[in-house]
């Protein structure tokens, strides 16, 4: 059976502003869950309920971190960085900062999620820049800093593994790899959520063709971590119409807002082929890495689900999604 160890999102515990990060540290830890990727706002959550400065929240929450045997994989995430409109010397110094808290936290990576802004420049040279700066700053202190680059399904210049591999490549940093999300594949070349089917068009064709050209193309390692989540099927398919439609939002961003639950959970609507894409990407390619649970759901909002009990369902799923990976790679 695969052997990866097992990371979650703090937002992935709760997204009720009462469960603050010292909880779902030690759900995660009682839970058997080995590392945490810290997202920034619960840590500044932590330190608004301390009445301590997010620096010291940092450092209490890696002393908390060591207590309780979880490892800190990463700080998440740094958003609409590359090619964004305003000064690039603004940009890196809110990089610096949060780089700081990385290592005060002793993350082992800062998670940057491809821009999907409408205003960004879609200049490659700019957006390479971008990124070889950030990758050059993130390595100029001790310990050097690695950056997880994701691409998002709605994206605005990067919305694949494919663009994302490229700008990897272009960027040709060291401390540059990939993040990868299974909610991102699903939902950029199989699933719909507009569709009355939840189908693209040749949907199983695509996500064949795509997962193919991983296993052949995608460098072991510059895979720097994966994420998992399923997707749940709407219905009434989205259209503008749909209570949580948004007027500017991507439909498959309000999708990952709303219905994003933790692998093959059928009973909250997952139908996303996660199986197939963590195959592929964890069992064919030999990655031993991280992976880690990253879900978002407008039921985990209103306090009624505990960190502990979300902690215990991402250790299900994985458990789940294990044997489910190992069966058909018997096939």
């Amino acid at each position: 059976m695969v052997s990866n160890k097992l990371a979650i999102a703090s937002i992935s515990l709760s997204q009720y502003p009462g469960h603050l990060l010292d909880q779902k540290i030690r759900a995660a830890s009682q839970a058997g869950i080995a590392g945490l990727e810290i997202v920034y706002n619960d840590l500044l959550a932590y330190s608004k309920a301390q009445n301590i400065s997010i620096h010291d929240a940092a450092q209490k929450i890696y002393a908390l971190c060591q207590e309780t045997n979880v490892e800190v994989l990463s700080l998440a995430p740094f958003e609409n960085y590359e090619g964004a409109t305003t000064p690039l010397k603004e940009r890196l110094a809110l990089a610096s900062h949060w780089l700081e808290i990385a290592r005060l936290l002793h993350a082992t990576y800062l998670q940057v999620p491809s821009v999907f802004t409408s205003d960004c420049s879609r200049d490659e040279k700019t957006i390479i820049s971008d990124l070889q700066q950030l990758a050059d700053l993130a390595s100029a202190s001790k310990p050097v800093i690695s950056i997880a680059y994701e691409p998002l399904s709605w994206g605005t210049n990067c919305s694949t593994w494919e663009d994302a591999l490229s700008t990897v490549q272009r960027v040709d940093r060291p401390n540059f790899g990939l993040c990868l999300d299974t909610f991102h594949e699903g939902t950029r070349v199989w699933g719909d959520n507009s569709s009355p089917n939840g189908l693209q068009m040749d949907a199983d064709t695509k996500l064949r063709d795509s997962l193919r050209r991983f296993v052949r193309d995608c460098p072991r390692e510059k895979i720097f971590y994966v994420q998992l989540s399923d997707a749940e099927r709407f219905d009434p398919p989205y259209s503008l119409a749909h209570p949580w439609a948004l007027p500017g939002e991507a439909k498959e961003f309000t999708w990952s807002k709303h219905a994003r639950p933790f692998p093959l959970e059928v009973e909250f609507g997952g139908y996303l082929p996660v199986v197939d894409i963590a195959r592929a990407w964890i069992v064919d390619v030999g990655f031993e890495g991280w992976i880690s649970m990253e879900t978002f759901h407008r039921t985990m909002t209103d306090g009624q689900i505990s960190p502990e009990t979300a902690a215990k369902r991402a250790v299900d799923s994985w458990r789940k999604l294990q044997v489910e990976m190992e069966s058909k790679s018997r096939l």
